[in-house]
């Protein structure tokens, strides 16, 4: 480019002497179209930087899209390959009034199913069972009875055994409720479920008070 500039700028010197016509002193013709070229040609030249300097940062551009398309995929692949376990139901599907009292502790059947991805929780039975090893949540809600005298005790339990509890069985006040969860370890085919126990009663309606819920927190 260089070369060209100097080549032309002589080109345009030795364009440039005068001629005499008749004792008059004029310029060479050819000096104002050697000097648009000139003018054209530095026009090119900055153009030809800010192209160059485009395609740089052009350039940076792509290595980094491809940067995070690579990293979107490592994501979209850790998400897919980790298990989807979670549930949640409360205890009536339509209708109100009690559930129980039953002569032996059963099993809270949660029949209205919000969610249960992973098909853990069994509706018909109300035991959720773990098809994934690893570390979980559980959550659950009682509402007592609305008989005159609060009878109402139901508890957690993994494959047989009480995690906890929440009872309310005193008191002539009515229309109260509690709730309780846990963080716990399960082994694949443990069973979790909501036991009410023997002779006590709960109550439900269209609000949903009784609930059941869990998800996998993560695999061990």
């Amino acid at each position: 480019m260089k070369k060209i500039v100097v080549s032309l700028v002589f080109c345009c010197l030795c364009a440039a002497e005068v001629v005499e016509n008749d004792g008059k002193v004029d310029s060479c013709p050819g000096l104002l179209g050697c000097c648009a070229s000139l003018n054209l040609l530095h026009k090119f030249g900055a153009m030809e930087e800010k192209l160059t300097n485009m395609a740089e940062k052009i350039a940076v551009l792509e290595d980094t899209l491809q940067s995070t398309e690579k990293r979107v995929l490592e994501l979209q692949s850790i998400i897919r390959g980790a298990p989807q376990v979670a549930f949640s139901a409360t205890l009536r599907e339509s209708g109100s009034g009690n559930t129980g009292p039953f002569t032996t502790a059963t099993p809270l059947a949660y029949k209205k199913v919000f969610s249960n991805a992973g098909s853990c929780y069994n509706p018909s039975t109300g035991i959720f069972t773990a098809m994934v090893k690893g570390m979980y949540f559980f959550r659950f809600s009682m509402f007592n009875n609305l008989s005159p005298t609060a009878n109402s005790v139901v508890c957690l339990k993994k494959n047989g055994e009480l995690l906890t509890s929440v009872w309310d069985t005193a008191g002539p006040d009515i229309n109260d409720m509690g709730s309780n969860a846990v963080v716990v370890a399960l082994e694949v085919g443990d069973q979790v479920y909501v036991q009410l126990q023997a002779n006590r009663l709960v109550y439900d309606d269209g609000m949903g008070y009784n609930t059941f819920s869990g998800f996998l927190l993560f695999t061990t």
